[in-house]
């Protein structure tokens, strides 16, 4: 076994090492974030009589979501590997981890760009019959999913960055790529510059634009300034074996993602439910619905990227058993993604209007929009110590944790419960199912927790550290 040196992520203080890793994570993903938010508010405006082209943007959410699951969780298994490696001084071990999970990401895309050849239309169909968001949504997935490549790219190489904690280097790759995608959105929605006028497509073509960008300087970035990972694709074959470990920490991130899609699609059919109580009435609650899951980006993401820096500091210090240093990243993380979630939800409750409006929103959207953001928001004071508590989950390599989480959260609770208040006929009432979904959740994650320290974390303190 050939060995490294010790990475700042064993002796750094845990409070220092944590905001210096965590906030570029946090600032690029809050770009991520904003880029998102920018994108929906363009397709807004290609018309002010309807929410057709939101609409199908918003209906086709979950394809997107769950081809960036299958990229994250094969990103989270190396992470998770990659940086225990790290922690043991295994160089072997990290180049081998790192090429299988390149590997990995390929046949993600090669999946992605399939369903979209030959499902998008089938999928769209699925939950609405209004043949205009049908032909917007089946043009916009199609298009996602055949250039996939540049999202599994961008993610599995910011992910072997982020590994060897030189988060920095992502904030340049996902900074650039959001730019590039902010500056053509207008542009090809909207016909700018001679260009011809794509609307919904344009919005399409203008985020894989940034995502193949920001995919290309990752992969420069990673050549260039992370020593601690060697990319050597001569003569490599799949390991198997390797990959199965990824996959055994991956795939319940995947599932949580696809889960995620499965209440976003579950939601969508609920919500137009209500087209029976009054016509239209559907249709606005998944435009308001579509709406909230780009605005809560603004305040999930930041946390997502705390998560992420969170996990690769749990993961090493697990691997260089050092229970001291996971507990003190554990209760940071904990402390700064409640005070991000805070914020997030006195935004949600005072400026309801002022974020619809963003989104081109006229008087019912406005409507049933105002209660309905001021009702989930609940749910993010609870949801900050989930997250982080998720990821060392998946850092001890305990991911099936998270998964159990995820499935009761959102199909055995929020999705039944939504349900049943639909039932009342009162659209209002329907969004109460998310912050009872998130008390649930949290419940259940301190449960867990407490099973996890008794197997994995109390042990380490009996063991000598890693040399």
């Amino acid at each position: 076994m050939s060995s490294l040196k010790e990475n700042k992520m064993g002796t750094m203080p845990i409070g220092r090492l944590l905001l210096t890793m965590a906030l570029p994570m946090a600032l690029s993903m809050l770009v991520q974030a904003l880029y998102n938010v920018v994108d929906s508010a363009f397709v807004a405006k290609i018309s002010d009589v309807n929410q057709d082209a939101l609409n199908a943007v918003s209906l086709a959410f979950p394809v997107q979501n769950i081809m960036i699951g299958i990229a994250t969780g094969t990103a989270v298994g190396v992470n998770a590997l990659l940086s225990r490696a790290l922690g043991e001084r295994d160089a072997d071990m990290v180049n081998r981890s790192a090429l299988n999970g390149v590997f990995l990401a390929g046949l993600g895309m090669l999946l992605s760009a399939l369903f979209g050849i030959f499902c998008a239309e089938l999928f769209m169909r699925s939950q609405t019959s209004n043949e205009a968001v049908i032909a917007y949504g089946t043009a916009y997935i199609r298009i996602i999913t055949i250039a996939s490549f540049g999202i599994f790219g961008e993610i599995i190489f910011e992910r072997l960055l982020q590994s060897t904690g030189r988060t920095i280097y992502t904030l340049v790759t996902q900074g650039t790529g959001a730019v590039l995608n902010i500056i053509f959105d207008p542009i090809l929605i909207f016909g700018l510059f001679g260009l011809p006028r794509m609307e919904v497509a344009g919005a399409a073509v203008a985020t894989v634009l940034g995502q193949i960008v920001a995919f290309i300087l990752a992969m420069i970035l990673n050549h260039r300034k992370n020593p601690d990972v060697r990319l050597n694709l001569r003569g490599f074959r799949p390991d198997w074996k390797l990959i199965g470990r990824i996959l055994a920490i991956g795939v319940p991130s995947m599932i949580m993602v696809a889960i995620g899609s499965v209440m976003y699609y579950g939601m969508n059919l609920v919500l137009m439910r209500f087209e029976h109580v009054r016509v239209g009435l559907g249709e606005v609650g998944t435009a308001v619905f579509g709406a909230y899951y780009k605005l809560q980006s603004f305040i999930f993401m930041p946390v997502f990227g705390i998560n992420n820096a969170a996990l690769a500091i749990a993961a090493y210090n697990y691997g260089a058993r050092k229970p001291k240093r996971i507990l003190g990243v554990l209760k940071c993380g904990i402390l700064s993604a409640t005070a991000l979630m805070v914020i997030g939800v006195a935004a949600f409750q005072l400026i309801p209007q002022v974020l619809l409006g963003l989104f081109n929103a006229n008087a019912d959207m406005l409507a049933v929009g105002d209660p309905a953001l001021r009702t989930m928001s609940l749910a993010f004071v609870f949801a900050g110590a989930c997250i982080i508590v998720g990821g060392v989950f998946q850092a001890l390599g305990n991911s099936v944790y998270s998964m159990i989480v995820s499935i009761a959260r959102q199909l055995v609770v929020l999705l039944p419960e939504a349900y049943l208040l639909s039932l009342s006929g009162n659209i209002d009432a329907v969004w109460f199912a998310f912050p009872i979904a998130e008390v649930a959740s949290l419940t259940m994650t301190v449960i867990l927790f407490l099973r996890l320290y008794r197997k994995k974390i109390r042990p380490l303190s009996r063991m000598p550290a890693a040399e």
